[in-house]
């Protein structure tokens, strides 16, 4: 067994994809000269996030990018002996996907599309429809794009298919309809936070969170990248400053410990859980 340093980014990414390969490229050496083996860049991270999550202006949408890009591949290179996770916008073919894919100096080591769509992405991108973990250099691992993390069930499927660590790729913003006169009271800030925690405890794996920082449009991006711990400790985190989350610890010695005495993936009972919904589950309630 032994310790690897991973690092979490809050940075602010826009459609000006020279610019955004710039940023990488420094973030990249920056985690490098801190130590880094797994360096988790932002959703969207490749020619930036949506301009309005409400009304998105097909005009005005990210650059979409072929999985085999030449900014993919030039990415990879930069990574080198580094595993880099990094969110862009994946031409599908007709479609569009709200997309990360994970690189090393050998290529590609693994893909996800994001599944759970928020009602504006739904007008932008299409859905992805799976979870799957990948084998890395630096263990086990499975991605999820912000939304994805909401839902319970993306998590435990990675961490049901092996995955150790689980990057999360966000492209977060603050409350839309419920704006706090300080960030600390956000809703969203706080459910941000949450989710990271929650995911990792529940779970007992690692978690890696990236977002972005600064404004798109009417958005405010909230940061707060973090790494977590499988006990849902923060061990390092950025706040809503730009930056690096550098934690170090041993992922299998730190997994173990924690499912030393409680197991939650192998204590489940699926047979006692519910597929679907009640048809009273999805009744309105009035507020």
């Amino acid at each position: 067994m032994s310790s690897i340093r991973i690092a979490a980014a809050a940075a602010h990414f826009g459609r000006d994809l020279e610019f955004d390969l710039a940023r990488i490229a420094k973030l990249i050496d920056d985690a490098r000269a801190l130590g880094a083996r797994l360096l988790v860049l932002p959703d969207a991270a490749l020619g930036g996030y949506l301009a309005d999550l409400r009304h998105p202006d097909p005009e005005a949408l990210p650059p979409a990018l072929r999985p085999d890009d030449p900014l993919i591949r030039h990415v990879a290179r930069l990574a080198a002996e580094m595993v880099v996770c990094v969110g862009y916008c994946e031409d599908g073919g007709g479609v569009r996907y709200n997309a990360a894919v994970c690189v090393s100096g050998d290529g590609v080591l693994g893909r996800h599309r994001k599944v759970h769509l928020p009602a504006g992405e739904v007008a932008a991108y299409c859905a992805g429809d799976r979870f799957e973990a990948f084998d890395t250099p630096v263990g086990r691992l499975g991605m999820l794009i912000d939304y994805d993390k909401t839902f319970p069930e993306s998590a435990r499927s990675l961490a049901l298919d092996g995955a150790e660590v689980l990057a999360c790729l966000s492209a977060w913003p603050t409350s839309i309809t419920n704006r706090a006169p300080r960030l600390a009271q956000d809703r969203q800030a706080k459910l941000f936070d949450l989710y990271d925690q929650a995911r990792a405890a529940e779970n007992q794996v690692v978690l890696a969170s990236s977002n972005q920082t600064g404004a798109m449009g009417g958005m405010r991006f909230l940061g707060q990248a973090k790494v977590v711990g499988p006990g849902g400790d923060i061990l390092a985190r950025t706040w809503s400053k730009a930056g690096l989350a550098v934690a170090e610890t041993d992922v299998a010695a730190e997994i173990y410990r924690a499912r030393r005495v409680l197991r939650h993936l192998g204590e489940r009972r699926p047979a006692a859980y519910r597929d679907t919904p009640s048809p009273t589950s999805l009744r309105e309630h009035p507020s």
